[in-house]
């Protein structure tokens, strides 16, 4: 299978239709259409680092949640950080597909694979672009509690809790920068709510608002979704070698 005839596949079963607006993801760079996929590699972002290691690795295509191009280029110069990338993709003749908004909607995307690593059942879209997901908590358990079991699923080093006192049961979850659907979750019906990203702001509110929130991290909401990907791919084609990177470097530092 060539790389545009997978992407054609794959558009199958994560339909452009499901991207917001505002969103600019799908086929990033493919400087030759026709190059037999044989090795994919899968990360969350599209770094320099992700990128050498394709380059060096011979691999065909880059596959990412994240957009390597969001933001429109206004010059193709080797120094500037995404333009380079991009340089470096085209002259090793390495195709990159980003699959944003549309992954976070699409059923067994980042929001469903989300629910189910939390043990949140029965999950069914919230939010006015349906990206989220609200469901019931497996087993009822205290906010601490539960905020325990998300650090420990998620492989987090740590989460924040703003406890608003409530037993969770109804848990909604967005991956990433979902600070600003905590009232759409607690409009849904949420007495709980988790994301990746949250503002200060949020954080004070939960509690007033008589909501718990759990904030994970963006890279440890999203990553599992990474493994999603990555039985796409093998499930389309089975004899290509698929490998999926950690693109995340920063490090959470606690105090001695």
């Amino acid at each position: 299978m060539t790389v545009c005839e997978l992407y054609k596949q794959l558009c199958e079963l994560i339909p452009p239709a499901l991207s917001c607006d505002w969103d600019n993801d799908g086929d990033m760079c493919m400087p030759i259409p026709e190059r037999e996929v044989r090795r994919v590699l899968i990360a969350l972002d599209i770094t320099g680092e992700v990128v050498k290691a394709a380059i060096e690795g011979d691999y065909d295509l880059i596959l990412s949640h994240h957009p390597l191009l969001f933001h429109g280029l206004k010059h193709l110069v080797a120094g500037e950080m995404t333009a380079h990338k991009c340089i470096d993709l085209c002259r090793a003749g390495i195709s990159a597909y980003s699959f944003h908004t549309r992954l976070d909607a699409v059923n067994g995307g980042v929001n469903d694979t989300l629910a189910a690593l939390l043990d949140v059942e029965d999950a069914v879209p919230f939010g006015d672009d349906s990206i989220g997901r609200i469901g019931t908590l497996k087993n009822e358990m205290t906010a601490e509690e539960f905020a325990r079991l998300v650090a420990e699923r998620l492989d987090a080093p740590a989460v924040t809790l703003s406890d608003a006192g409530r037993s969770v049961r109804r848990v909604a979850v967005l991956g990433g920068g979902g600070g600003d659907f905590m009232r759409a979750a607690l409009s849904a019906g949420a007495d709980t709510y988790v994301t990746g990203d949250a503002g200060f702001h949020h954080i004070v509110d939960a509690p007033q608002l008589g909501i718990n929130l759990i904030v994970a991290g963006h890279h440890h909401t999203e990553h599992p979704v990474c493994e999603r990907l990555a039985d796409m791919i093998r499930s389309l084609i089975p004899e290509a070698s698929v490998t999926v990177m950690n693109s995340y470097t920063a490090k959470t530092i606690t105090k001695a």
